[in-house]
């Protein structure tokens, strides 16, 4: 292993365990359904809302059952920042799990798979907005020339993370994240993008963050179970 993939490992490591050492989700209280509607034989319900005590995190009001639908369709995002879905991954949530995040090519086309997300559990699940450094599409410093053979491209965004984590951080890992380190490790110890306006719109939660990132949100789920 290369040395500075090994040095980037070993900060990795630090940082997750003073953040995991740092960081308590709130509990959250599951209320009756608002905002919801029937359509197709599901109640589809935008009942999310953001924890005063964490200005950057969406909860759903109600926790998530086994089959639920979560549709999370973000409407803008920066180049830079990455939209994160997190259940917990412990009993404490000193861990969480990494569900499934967008970036600002996920966004738009007539396939809405990608934007909904079958729920195989029930857990806590949280939405929150990123900023990771931006990168181009340059090499990963494998040559010098972008004709040359022996040079790496790593494209122009994060696509692979590390599975398991502290809540609310999202941390880059493979070739192009080993090159940036010291950009990365800076900006993933920095807060999460904190939500400047939320409001429902029928059955639909729309989030806006400062800066101006905008996702729409829903949950289904089926009307014949309880």
């Amino acid at each position: 292993m290369k040395p500075a993939r090994i040095l980037w490992l070993t900060s990795l490591a630090l940082v997750s365990l003073v953040a995991s050492a740092q960081t308590n989700l709130p509990a959250v209280k599951v209320t009756s359904p608002a905002y919801s509607s029937q359509h197709g034989g599901y109640l589809i319900s935008g009942d999310f809302r953001v924890d005063p005590r964490m200005p950057s995190v969406v909860f759903p009001a109600q926790a998530l059952m086994k089959d639920d639908i979560l549709s999370i369709e973000p409407i803008h995002l920066q180049d830079n920042e990455y939209l994160v879905l997190q259940e917990c991954a412990s009993t404490d949530c000193h861990e969480a799990s990494l569900v499934r995040f967008w970036k600002s090519d996920d966004i738009g086309g007539d396939d809405a798979r990608r934007n909904r997300v079958w729920i195989t559990h029930e857990n806590k699940y949280f939405i929150w907005l990123k900023r990771l450094p931006e990168v181009s599409g340059a090499s990963c410093g494998q040559g010098w020339l972008m004709f040359e053979p022996r040079t790496t491209k790593c494209g122009s965004h994060f696509t692979s993370f590390q599975q398991i984590s502290p809540p609310l951080m999202l941390i880059p890992d493979g070739d192009l994240a080993a090159f940036h380190q010291d950009a990365v490790l800076k900006s993933i110890q920095a807060d999460p993008v904190r939500v400047a306006q939320q409001t429902h719109e029928g059955s639909t939660y729309v989030v806006t963050y400062e800066g101006g990132s905008t996702v729409r949100i829903r949950r289904m789920h089926a009307e014949h179970e309880n």
